[in-house]
């Protein structure tokens, strides 16, 4: 003879909780399958110090990187400042700045103070892209000599600044695919990397 349904009932709530008394304790929360983990505490990021030549308001700038991600795949690349503005100023989409003379006070301020070493904030170095087109002349028009002409996709008024603040050098992120030949086209000489350090936030020590 079957116990009828209400026995059943309150049977199987017995075994259940039998079973349950003899499991060990469970978390309260479980972490979801696609949660990234939290940045370790007291991780700091990177830094890179540039030297200024020219410049009566400050002698250095601290610029730190775009994509910080792991994955992002770009690159930091040092370049020679006045070989980047050369070919950006080959750029026909018109968003190409006049030179830094040619601003208007305020803006001049702005971005003197945007790029202060004494703010809190520490400003993100120019992102950068590059190609290649025929270079005027017989040589490019049969295809033998390119140019190299560079697109900013931010920064343009903080390397423009930078170049007429005195900086010879600055890094630059651009995509992993692109980095060979702005190497190749815009590289800072082999020194460059002695004079512009980077270094760990809230640290002096080179990294």
């Amino acid at each position: 003879m079957f116990p009828s349904r209400p026995a059943r009932s309150v049977s199987a709530l017995l075994m259940l909780w039998r079973s349950a008394a003899s499991l060990p304790s469970l978390p309260l929360s479980l972490p979801l399958p696609n949660s990234s983990p939290a940045p370790a505490p007291g991780c700091a990021e990177a830094v890179w110090i540039v030297p200024l030549h020219e410049h009566a308001w400050y002698d250095h700038v601290r610029l730190k990187r775009v994509f910080v991600a792991d994955g992002t795949r770009h690159q930091v690349v040092l370049v020679d400042l006045r070989k980047l503005l050369v070919c950006a100023n080959r750029d026909n989409t018109d968003y190409v700045l006049k030179p830094v003379a040619e601003w208007h006070a305020g803006k001049v301020r702005g971005i003197r103070e945007f790029l202060d070493p004494d703010s809190p904030r520490i400003p993100q170095m120019p992102y950068v892209t590059i190609s290649t087109r025929r270079a005027p002349g017989l040589l490019g028009w049969v295809g033998i000599e390119r140019e190299g002409v560079v697109a900013f996709r931010n920064g343009q008024h903080r390397a423009r600044y930078l170049a007429e603040a005195g900086a010879r050098w600055c890094p630059v992120e651009v995509h992993e695919r692109e980095a060979g030949l702005l190497r190749e086209l815009c590289g800072a000489a082999d020194d460059a990397r002695t004079a512009i350090r980077a270094t760990q936030s809230g640290s002096d020590s080179d990294v």
